[in-house]
């Protein structure tokens, strides 16, 4: 299950993935969520918080955040990831170079200074 979290500046997005999440999940809510804001805003950001029951994704979920990343491409300005489930770091880390944003990983503990990064003002 994905959940939005709520509170945060225009052109910024956040969910917290629940569980097993599905490729429901994201044509439910992360596709609607993310058209909606791009339709207003030239570039995002992006908080993507993995919750402690969080077990994984199915496969249709990857291909559909592959795809919303594609169809995006140069629309993200930061992109923050806070999880502590090692295959998600490891494979945020390997494919770092392949995220057209600003990317920084957190640990769970740093959750209030992943959400400070990603609203802060870009700087000039």
């Amino acid at each position: 299950m994905i959940a939005q979290i709520e509170g945060l500046p225009a052109g910024t997005l956040g969910f917290r993935a629940h569980g097993q999440v599905t490729a429901e999940d994201y044509e439910n809510t992360i596709v609607p969520d993310v058209e909606a804001a791009f339709a207003l805003n030239r570039k995002l950001r992006l908080l993507y918080v993995t919750a402690e029951d969080f077990t994984g994704f199915d496969p249709g979920a990857m291909w559909n955040d592959a795809k919303l990343g594609a169809r995006h491409f140069s629309g993200w300005d930061r992109v923050a990831l806070v999880t502590d489930v090692a295959w998600l770091r490891g494979t945020a880390t390997a494919f770092r170079f392949a995220i057209p944003a600003d990317f920084r990983l957190f640990h769970g503990t740093e959750i209030e200074e992943a959400t400070r990064w990603i609203t802060a003002m870009a700087s000039s």
